[in-house]
């Protein structure tokens, strides 16, 4: 059974720099792409509040039109029952009953001057809901235009980007089975507690890419032998020889060109 080739601490150096290239262009991707999806998804939120508003106030003036309706049937009515009761004092025995009439009669104008003062009311409230459904309807029409531009915006980048987006994710996981596990949760945290996500970087001109410190002449004497993995004590980030860096740039780039 053939023994499985060790992976030399220059290897896994070189695997570790080329998976950070890789996650920064993945970076530099995603920013590219920006706060379009979280923009996208509050303007489709303001849209769909608004269609809620709308619809709400068309239900409100239904509702309305209804109980305009039903103020004039009760205006109907009442309008009925006066006649009736007009044509009733004509055949009355005394003036209680002719007074009882009258009462009722009064009552029924009462009832019809009541239904015409909520009638107006009601086409009040109907005038002032469909001037906010306009207004509504108006920013509507400007929510989704710019959704729609907004969209167009990121299917563009996404179409742009797809393809050397889809070639990366592949390529991290091939330089990630190089690295050793505890090794790469300790690139991925790294490079999580990073602020420009930067968990691998290089020395260059005696200092360390991650925070710019001067790196005494003998550490980098041991940075260039690549013998081991070594850390630097102010940043934290891993590092790496600039001439080490430099062939795997030119590497990247041929790949990705």
């Amino acid at each position: 059974m053939a023994k499985k080739k060790e992976v030399t601490v220059e290897e896994k150096l070189r695997a570790l720099y080329d998976l950070q290239l890789i996650d920064s262009r993945i970076d530099e991707i995603q920013s590219v792409r920006g706060e379009l999806p979280l923009e996208i998804e509050d303007l489709e939120d303001e849209v769909a509040g608004l269609d809620t508003r709308v619809a709400n106030l068309d239900e409100d003036i239904t509702n309305l039109e209804t109980d305009i309706k039903n103020k004039k049937n009760i205006i109907t009515e009442a309008g009925e029952l006066v006649k009736k009761y007009t044509e009733q004092q004509k055949n009355v025995r005394n003036n209680r009953e002719f007074d009882s009439l009258n009462k009722e009669i009064e009552y029924q104008g009462l009832e019809v001057e009541l239904s015409e003062k909520r009638i107006n009311e009601y086409r009040v409230k109907i005038e002032q809901k469909k001037e906010v459904i306009n207004q509504n309807k108006e920013k509507l029409a400007g929510k989704n235009d710019h959704l729609k531009h907004k969209k167009a915006e990121l299917s563009d980048i996404m179409t742009e980007t797809k393809k050397e987006e889809e070639l990366l994710h592949k390529k991290s996981v091939e330089f990630s089975a190089v690295i050793e596990e505890r090794l790469l949760k300790a690139y991925k945290r790294i490079r999580l507690n990073a602020n420009n996500g930067l968990a691998v970087v290089s020395v260059d001109r005696g200092a360390s890419g991650g925070s710019f410190f001067t790196i005494p002449p003998q550490r980098q004497v041991e940075i260039a032998n690549r013998k081991k993995i070594i850390i630097d004590e102010h940043s934290g980030r891993i590092l790496v020889d600039a001439a080490l860096a430099a062939e795997e740039k030119e590497k990247m780039g041929k790949l990705f060109s």
